[in-house]
């Protein structure tokens, strides 16, 4: 198994977010320190970044700096150009692993590494945990997944899914709703496929990537946790929280 961990200096809400100074590292640091947790190995871990700073400040710490294109729309079209790059097999799986999650458990990593290894019938593996409160079932940035009886994605939604005809309104309660959790596994052939196929129009009108695999028909195996994982860095205010927690060694 191997991890990328895609980074962007250009945030648009956090500009030079991989290089923010967290606990007296670079936040890109601490993403790469978990990455190797999970996989036990510093030569499975690669940074994917698009700017010379932070390609240089990976390569000060020890770590595995790879160069790609600027105008890759997403981390995934970088994931890509890396296992085209390293020349890794179609069979080999591949985590993604966002340059803003200095705290995501190495456990979670490793979970949706195996989970795809369990299931060859899957193109990909990602996580889920409960929603528990039904204002974030309401909520479109909070992302929903449905799954058939055998842990296999239906879908994918901003919207509330799924919907409680007769209800007042979507109860927990109910139905045990289930929160996407933004990690995926890929084979290298499914990052191949993935793409080279146009966006989806249900990943257009939703904003969500991971539609274009089911649109044309890959499987996607969700691996349900009891907990969220510790949230990501988007804003200042999450940079902050962040500090915070990993200051006080938590």
């Amino acid at each position: 198994m191997k991890i990328v961990i895609p980074a962007r200096y250009a945030s648009s809400r956090l500009p030079g977010k991989p290089l923010a100074d967290i606990a007296g590292q670079p936040m890109i640091r601490h993403v790469w320190d978990r990455a190797v947790a999970a996989v036990n190995d510093p030569a499975d871990v690669f940074v994917a970044a698009d700017d010379a700073r932070i390609l240089k400040v990976v390569e000060a710490f020890g770590g595995q700096a790879v160069a790609t294109r600027e105008d890759h729309t997403s981390g995934t079209d970088r994931i890509a150009e890396v296992a085209m790059l390293r020349g890794w097999a179609d069979n080999e799986i591949v985590v993604n692993v966002q340059g803003d999650e200095p705290l995501i458990p190495p456990a979670l990593v490793r979970l949706v590494g195996d989970c795809l290894a369990r299931h060859p019938a899957a193109a990909m593996a990602t996580a889920s945990h409960p929603i528990r409160d039904a204002a974030d079932i309401l909520n479109p940035n909070v992302v929903k997944v449905v799954t058939d009886n055998t842990g296999f994605a239906a879908y994918f939604s901003r919207a509330p899914i799924p919907h409680h005809r007769d209800g007042d309104g979507p109860d927990p309660e109910r139905f045990p709703y289930q929160r996407h959790i933004g990690i995926y596994a890929y084979r290298v052939a499914t990052l191949k496929a993935l793409t080279a196929l146009p966006p989806a129009p249900t990943e257009q009108m939703e904003s969500l990537e991971q539609l274009r695999a089911l649109w044309n028909g890959l499987k996607i195996m969700v691996e349900a946790v009891a907990d969220a994982p510790p949230a990501g860095v988007d804003t200042a205010e999450d940079l902050a929280l962040v500090r915070s927690i990993m200051e006080q060694g938590q």
